[in-house]
C-alpha cells in the first residue's frame, strides 16, 4: 500500500505512515500497483519500433544517394526508379520526379 501524503510504501494495517508520519485512513489506502508490464511492454515496442524503421531506412538511404549521383552525373531516372521513390521514399518527391520530365 502507498501513502496518499507522500507516495512512499506503506505496510498493511499501519496507522501513520513511516516516511512523513501522516495518519492514514483505511480509505485513503491504496493497492499496491504493477509497473513490471508495463516497463516490458514499452521496451519491447521500442525495439520492434528500431526494426520496423530500420529497414525503411536501410531501403531510403541507397535511393537517395543513388538519385544525388544521377542528377550530378546528369543522367535520367527510369520511370519505375521515380514510381518506387513514390512509393517508398516520400510521396512529394516520387510525385515531382514523375512530374519532371529532365530527371
Amino acid at each position: 500500500m502507498y501513502c496518499s501524503h507522500c507516495g512512499k510504501e506503506v505496510e498493511n494495517g499501519a496507522l501513520t505512515c513511516p516516511q512523513c508520519g501522516f495518519l492514514i485512513k483505511k480509505e485513503e489506502i491504496k493497492p499496491v500497483k504493477s509497473f513490471g508490464a508495463i516497463k516490458v511492454f514499452m521496451i519491447l515496442g521500442c525495439i520492434l519500433n528500431a526494426f520496423l524503421y530500420l529497414i525503411p531506412l536501410c531501403w531510403c538511404i541507397p535511393m537517395t544517394i543513388s538519385l544525388n549521383k544521377k542528377i550530378e552525373n546528369g543522367e535520367k531516372c527510369s520511370t519505375s526508379f521515380k514510381v518506387c521513390t513514390l512509393l517508398f521514399v516520400s510521396m512529394i518527391s516520387g510525385i515531382l520526379l514523375l512530374c519532371d520530365n529532365d530527371i
